[in-house]
């Protein structure tokens, strides 16, 4: 594994990078700090490590493009293992510790969460997420709870649920049987494809929780199997993915399979076997195609040598570069002005920005000019709403003969309608 524990990115790059002064380092203390927390060991580390590689790649291209009011930036990353209480023990290092500026992490909606209600939101600090999308957040912002101090770049798991669901009945399947990981994410998850598999005509006739990183799932596996299910939907993370799906092929389960976006993962594909995965089907975030998406891929191949498919890659880059704009247009470094600030990245009427450095130095000029700009990033346009989501397409991937593919893309105008199918 490449080492990204305890990495503190800009304090390499500061000493590398002559950062333009942008007439607003009297303004910051130099650099800058601001924290990361996401899984790069335990049952997520392969997908976290690969998040975290969008991250640095982000916070170089921010420090390439004049960081943050004249200041380059440090971005100081820690290890979250995938465990709560690991996360928050994280969380309070940066926040109390190191007292970065915002936060960007992390992955499971588990280990967000009590990161925000017992650490970044009673601390006033802005907790940006690639990827934890349980309904939680949602409840959260709008009791007013959150303080308005969290906001994710990936839609939320109702969006996932819903177009899980509709690639269930699109496929035919009537009777399906759902393993998911025991936390808000997972009930969340099982909540919503309930409701839209039965609305679409379908039956949810197995439902098993289960705990991470145990070393077999054939309980939850039985349990699936005795209702005689023509599908099953894994909601889990590769490691326990990979697990519960060979025990599933074993015990002669039907090799129809659905599966959450986490799945979404050549490490998966390949702890499974290729070969017992041609009919199966996920949903993964769509990013909006044009030039700021194709020069974020290309940025990203060229940095690792490694292609930008897969879960969080793209929306971590864009939450870290909405932490980098908000900061610049920020009157000052705290809480409060930042939170304020972050949906000023997308003014309506403001000029368009994208990705890399040069558009990052772009956007700085404008927001130092006092013009406003319109963040259009490597997922499309970043449209946070009053509770700091956002929405998006869905993109409906597949495996044949080994290797992750596009089966096709619903649209927002897609989603749309299918939310106005099942919800009426």
């Amino acid at each position: 594994m490449r080492n990204l524990l305890g990495l503190t990115l800009g304090a390499a790059l500061a000493a590398a990078i002559m950062v333009p002064s942008t007439g607003h380092a009297q303004d910051a203390e130099c650099p800058v700090k601001v924290g990361g927390i996401l899984p790069l060991t335990g049952s997520m580390g392969a997908v976290g490590e690969r998040i975290a590689e969008s991250a640095q790649l982000a916070f170089e291209h921010i420090n390439e493009g004049g960081g943050i009011k004249g200041c380059p930036v440090e971005f100081i990353l820690r290890d979250d293992q995938g465990q709560p209480t690991v996360g928050v023990d994280a969380a309070k290092f940066l926040v109390e510790v190191e007292r970065v500026a915002a936060l960007t992490g992390t992955v499971s909606s588990g280990v967000s969460l009590p990161i925000l209600t017992s650490v970044t939101a009673p601390s006033e600090v802005v907790q940006i997420t690639c990827c934890s999308t349980a309904a939680t957040f949602t409840a959260l912002a709008e009791s007013g709870e959150s303080g308005g101090y969290f906001f994710r770049t990936l839609p939320t798991v109702k969006t996932q649920a819903y177009a899980s669901a509709k690639v269930a009945s699109d496929r035919g399947y009537k009777r399906i049987s759902v393993i998911y990981v025991n936390t808000d994410f997972g009930t969340g998850m099982v909540e919503y494809f309930k409701t839209a598999t039965e609305k679409l005509g379908g039956q949810i006739v197995a439902e098993a929780a289960f705990n991470e990183n145990q070393p077999s799932y054939r309980a939850e596996v039985n349990v699936g199997l005795a209702a005689n299910p023509d599908a099953v939907f894994f909601v889990a993370f590769p490691q326990d993915g990979a697990t519960m799906t060979r025990e599933w092929i074993s015990l002669g389960g039907p090799q129809n399979f659905i599966l959450n976006n986490a799945l979404r993962s050549p490490d998966y594909v390949e702890a499974v076997g290729g070969q017992y995965l041609n009919n199966a089907y996920g949903m993964d975030n769509a990013s909006a195609g044009g030039p700021t998406v194709d020069a974020f891929r290309d940025a990203f191949q060229a940095k690792y040598d490694a292609s930008a498919d897969g879960p969080g890659i793209a929306t971590q880059y864009d939450a870290a570069i909405v932490l980098g704009l908000a900061m610049n247009i920020a009157p000052e470094l705290s809480g409060p002005a930042i939170r304020d600030s972050v949906r000023m990245i997308q003014n309506p009427d403001g000029t368009v920005v994208g990705t890399g450095p040069e558009e990052f130095a772009k956007a700085v000029a404008l927001i130092n000019e006092g013009k406003p700009i319109r963040y259009v990033g490597a997922t499309g346009p970043v449209i946070f709403d009053a509770n700091g989501d956002v929405n998006g397409a869905a993109l409906i991937w597949n495996i044949k003969d080994g290797e992750l593919g596009v089966e096709n893309t619903l649209t927002i105008e897609d989603m749309n309608a299918l939310f106005t199918e099942i919800d009426g």
